[in-house]
């Protein structure tokens, strides 16, 4: 059963922004019919108890609608577009209110074509049997990956190859940029994410559960957007990168390390990284290594500029810290080399950061490679470099994280 209310759709762009985002699509494919899915809604422990709702990022971007059961569908060769969908039913409607018709869907995001759900099979069908280009997304989701399946008689296995590269690199090439609505957008989504981070800090006290802090900062998220943009990161055990546990009580002495974000009502992301004391006031050696983090992260903000390549600013942000931990007697030898080399690594075994937008890790669904790499510049085998998921020249529109940092973890430092 569908969960969605008709409100949220009045927080689209213009229509005119998803007219022209496909125009200019259209204009970078040669052939063939392309496809966009809707995520379906997704159950936690019985079918209609679902979790909040999450369209798929793409289909956001260059048709807006926030609900599921939709295929966006355009034509490149004749330059039709269609939406595939069937109306809401009484049924629906007993528990939802009134809802748009197709019609009404379609008129909001200027497609001219509306087609019921059961049509599309046949559609596709005939294009093939025409050997017409199919362009489609890589699928990440299972349900979406039997429906694909299913309509283009493809096996699961096989979808992965069949995705049109041609497209992902349309894609990534649109929505790397950001436009002045976007970046309006993004702002007030980092906005949200800065007040999470801020009340944290400032109801951080001994002898309080983490899970009070975390609970707190995904409240704002969700009073003034649609929840986190990823999983809350909140511990004092913030050597773990990825460290979902908040369990602990809060101590005197020790630091808390946040990472978090809002998703803003229109779907944009925000993302931060910072650690503080539990006590509010750093000890000596905290300061220090605080210092030197704090020094990376205002050097890369200084350095990243259209036409640099995001790489050099990671190594600069590597050499910064190895340079600071070789003054302080934690490392040894040439700094510059030992960042080269990714010696820097042991402390700091991730990049410097990532794409932002529509996602959080901006279209890693379409490979990383592709939304983080080009022809000049190519991921490193070095370990802690070739974590890097952003490395290019940055161009005018990108928006990029910046999140050095240094981190001392055990079993690493035991190896």
């Amino acid at each position: 059963m569908v969960h969605l209310h008709f409100q949220i759709l009045k927080f689209m762009f213009t229509k005119e922004t998803y007219i022209r985002r496909r125009a200019q699509l259209k204009a970078q494919i040669k052939n063939g019919i392309v496809l966009f899915l809707t995520n379906n809604e997704a159950s936690m422990n019985y079918p209609s108890n679902t979790y909040r709702y999450r369209q798929d990022s793409t289909f956001t971007y260059f048709f807006g609608l926030q609900l599921p059961g939709l295929v966006g569908v355009i034509d490149i060769d004749d330059g039709v577009e269609k939406l595939f969908g069937d109306d809401f039913g009484i049924d629906d409607i007993i528990w939802m209110g009134d809802q748009p018709t197709m019609a009404d869907l379609a008129c909001m995001c200027g497609v001219a074509q509306v087609h019921a759900m059961g049509a599309l099979q046949a559609y596709l069908a005939k294009a093939v049997h025409k050997n017409r280009r199919i362009h489609f997304l890589p699928p990440y989701r299972a349900d979406n990956k039997i429906f694909l399946s299913n309509m283009l008689n493809l096996p699961i296995d096989q979808l992965q190859p069949h995705a049109s590269e041609e497209l992902i690199r349309a894609v990534v090439n649109l929505r790397a940029v950001k436009t002045a609505e976007e970046i309006e957008e993004m702002d007030k989504v980092c906005d949200l994410g800065v007040l999470m981070h801020t009340t944290v800090m400032k109801e951080c006290q001994i002898g309080k559960v983490e899970r009070e802090l975390a609970g707190r900062a995904e409240g704002i998220a969700i009073s003034g957007g649609t929840g986190v943009s990823f999983p809350v990161i909140l511990s004092q055990n913030g050597e773990t990168l990825h460290n979902h546990h908040h369990e602990q009580v809060l101590r005197d002495g020790r630091l808390l390390l946040a990472d978090m974000g809002a998703e803003s009502v229109s779907g944009y992301s925000s993302d931060y990284t910072r650690t503080f004391p539990v006590n509010g006031k750093f000890s000596q050696k905290q300061k220090e290594i605080y210092e030197i983090v704090l020094q990376a992260n205002l050097e890369s903000i200084a350095m990243a500029k259209p036409g640099i390549r995001y790489w050099d600013v990671h190594l600069n942000a590597a050499t910064v810290i190895a340079k600071g931990l070789t003054e302080l007697g934690l490392m040894k030898g040439d700094y510059k080399a030992a960042a080269i080399e990714g010696a820097h690594a042991l402390f700091m075994p991730h990049g410097l950061g990532h794409m932002l937008g529509l996602d959080v890790h901006d279209m890693e669904d379409l490979g990383e490679d592709y939304v983080g790499y080009d022809n000049h510049t190519f991921r490193s085998p070095i370990f802690g470099h070739g974590s890097l998921r952003c490395g290019r020249e940055l161009q005018q529109g990108f928006i990029v994280t910046d999140e050095p940092g240094i981190y001392f973890i055990p079993q690493l430092i035991e190896m």
